[in-house]
């Protein structure tokens, strides 16, 4: 067998060919420019099918470095931070709390959906938590975490399943969210709002023309977020506290952001947004093109019927849920897209989703503040707890 080890170079520049062929195929089949497919996800999952070809027929492996992919995550969920204004807040706090209350049921269900299937087939209930709320409202991240925290506690092979069912919902979140914002869309004749949904947009920053002194601006503060922040991952981890490795990053650059809004300066908001969309993207890319698509094969018959029933779940919770308590608008059928993202895969799935949608048909201010702030900033915190209390809950009753 050909066994093939990407460099780090190799790996990032391998992931961008893969994104041009994503973006090229997307403009030649309308499929997917109908459904808002993102360009990462189609040329990712395109040549993961060709590595479950090798590895099924043994005739070859590629092995990517993946040092690059959790950089360019845990820069995008930093730029992502930045956007977690108090002075912002004011404006959209209804709005980030309807929100929030509609992940933390969503992932009260998902959890409830797994444990129950898993005892009904027969397996341990704490799988059923791998293939809830970890991997498809946490992603990849949480699924680390929480893997090797459900093992401990007696579930064999919870981190495999927990990854596998993330790299699943990596995917369905993204096939399901255009199609569902888009039948909301027509059902309900919806147009985008005018006057920037009753926010001020330019709470979100001024429109400078782009520089290299703004791009480098907007470096360093990335930079300097994401280093404070993963100094302050390890003094947590000692005190018993674990969390995805990009939680300190958000939250340190959210605290930079409101020093910088009360000294009544600017932050080169635009710049950084270039910054989290271009790691935004690379990061799809690498995440899928590196699927092992053999192991969701692996999966036994009760986990892929969990995973399926999760799919319908979210995109019943999406259509019927999200929509209604955002108001039944364009914005709200543009965060039911976005919920689809992370609520079956990771917050940078929602982002996809929306700026796809968007791009075809309008601006959504109101949803590109909500969905990242709650998506990246509140719901790990309160999945974690929701996680745990199962966990405790299972384990006390002996399942």
């Amino acid at each position: 067998m050909l066994e093939l080890k990407f460099t780090m170079e190799q790996t990032i520049g391998f992931a961008i060919i893969l994104l041009l062929i994503g973006r090229w195929i997307k403009r030649k089949v309308p499929f997917f420019e109908k459904f808002f497919i993102p360009a990462p996800v189609i040329g990712g999952t395109l040549f993961s099918l060709l590595l479950l070809y090798g590895h099924t027929s043994e005739t070859f492996t590629i092995e990517f470095d993946s040092g690059i992919k959790n950089l360019l995550m845990v820069a995008f969920f930093t730029t992502v931070g930045f956007s977690a204004s108090l002075r912002i807040l004011k404006k959209g706090g209804v709005g980030v709390a309807l929100f929030l209350l509609a992940a933390v049921i969503l992932v009260i269900l998902q959890n409830i959906l797994g444990v129950s299937m898993a005892k009904m087939f027969g397996i341990n209930p704490l799988l059923g938590l791998a293939a809830g709320s970890i991997p498809l409202t946490g992603g990849h991240g949480t699924s680390g975490a929480f893997g090797p925290y459900l093992e401990d506690l007696g579930a064999t092979g919870a981190t495999v399943v927990a990854v596998a069912s993330a790299t699943y919902g990596l995917i369905s979140g993204c096939l399901i969210g255009g199609p569902i914002a888009r039948r909301l869309m027509i059902k309900n004749n919806l147009k985008p709002t005018e006057g920037a949904n009753g926010m001020d947009a330019s709470l979100l920053g001024e429109d400078h023309p782009i520089s290299e002194d703004r791009i480098f601006s907007a470096v360093v503060y990335v930079g300097i977020a994401m280093g404070i922040g993963t100094s302050i991952n390890p003094i947590l981890k000692e005190h018993g506290i674990v969390l995805p490795m990009y939680i300190a990053c958000m939250v340190i650059a959210a605290i930079m952001r409101n020093i910088v809004d009360g000294m009544k300066k600017e932050l080169p908001f635009n710049e950084i947004g270039i910054v989290g969309n271009i790691s935004l993207s690379l990061f799809l890319s690498m995440a899928l093109m590196s699927m092992k698509l053999w192991e969701l094969a692996a999966l036994a018959g009760p986990l892929v019927s969990i995973l399926l029933v999760q799919t319908v779940l979210m995109a019943i919770f999406a259509y019927f849920v999200t929509f209604n308590i955002m108001g039944r608008d364009y914005d709200a059928a543009v965060m039911a897209s976005g919920h689809c993202g992370f609520g079956l895969g990771a917050t940078p799935n929602a982002m996809a989703n929306m700026e796809t949608f968007t791009a075809a048909n309008g601006p959504s201010i109101k949803a590109f503040f909500i969905i990242p702030i709650v998506g990246s900033l509140f719901i790990d915190f309160c999945n974690a707890a929701v996680i745990q209390s199962f966990a405790n809950f299972i384990v006390s009753r002996g399942w």
